[in-house]
């Protein structure tokens, strides 16, 4: 797809199948900056690992004129957090949500160790982890939501399994950083939020959303989306072009390729 231009920011999509679920926050970002949503696809014979994603990410942004701001919910925002290591220059800020200080520990993880310690069958704990990652009433049927989970697992890049779980390195980055939980969120706890602090830099914040569950964006998007302004309104201006203006509507989704190499970011 053709590059994209006078995008304030992007959101990233790690994988489809949850896409759905940043649209309510997308929507209403949208009315105030032009949003572009990037989003890397695959078939079921082909592996995309969390380093190769960064570089599809990297041909995309390395294009833009100027840094722009990321936004990453879960897995996607692991992706921008490696990114932001790999190219910091590209990155005017990072907005994480549900992202713990331990990239790793997604609502992957925890479902393998529900798998590991419960006699329950792939879509039984995929059901019961539903409760705990969104807020009733459901944004759509519960048995599309479900199907949803069941094809992230089958296409995320984080290789964790039943036999084994991976870590990241834990750590903040160069580019300034917002980062948001839930305060009912069941996978990253307000403990796992917290421990972000040990890296945070002066211009960088930590936010809760107070009734928010794991997809808390998707319940609060007003709320989330306010908080979001106010941090890219708060930092001071290391370039010389503004957010872009009001924009209708967000640009579609955009489509990875191939780059060059890139100073490796490698789970352990």
């Amino acid at each position: 797809m053709s590059e994209a231009t006078g995008i304030a920011a992007v959101c990233l999509s790690a994988t489809p199948s949850l896409k759905t679920l940043d649209q309510p926050l997308l929507r209403w970002l949208a009315q105030h900056h032009r949003i572009a949503q990037w989003e890397c696809s695959q078939q079921l014979d082909e592996a995309i690992s969390l380093d190769q994603q960064v570089k599809l990410l990297h041909q995309f942004l390395k294009k833009q004129a100027t840094p722009l701001h990321l936004i990453g919910h879960g897995l996607s925002g692991v992706l921008g957090l490696l990114y932001a290591r790999c190219y910091p220059q590209q990155v005017r800020s990072l907005v994480l949500l549900a992202v713990g200080s331990q990239p790793a520990a997604t609502w992957h993880a925890h479902y393998y160790v529900q798998r590991q310690l419960f006699p329950w069958s792939r879509q039984q704990v995929l059901a019961r982890l539903l409760g705990q990652l969104l807020t009733q009433p459901f944004p759509h049927p519960a048995c599309q939501l479900v199907k949803a989970l069941a094809d992230d697992l089958d296409f995320s890049p984080m290789p964790h399994s039943l036999f084994r779980l991976i870590t990241l390195s834990e750590g903040g980055i160069a580019p300034p950083l917002l980062i948001c939980g839930g305060g009912e969120d069941a996978i990253i706890d307000l403990a796992g939020l917290f421990r972000w602090q040990a890296w945070m830099k002066p211009q960088d914040q930590l936010w809760v959303c107070p009734a928010g569950k794991h997809f808390f964006h998707t319940h609060h998007a007003p709320l989330v989306g306010s908080k979001i302004l106010g941090f890219w309104e708060s930092l001071v201006p290391t370039h010389r072009s503004p957010l872009s203006p009001l924009a209708r509507d967000p640009v579609p989704p955009l489509d990875g390729h191939p780059s060059l190499p890139h100073p490796p970011c490698t789970a352990t």
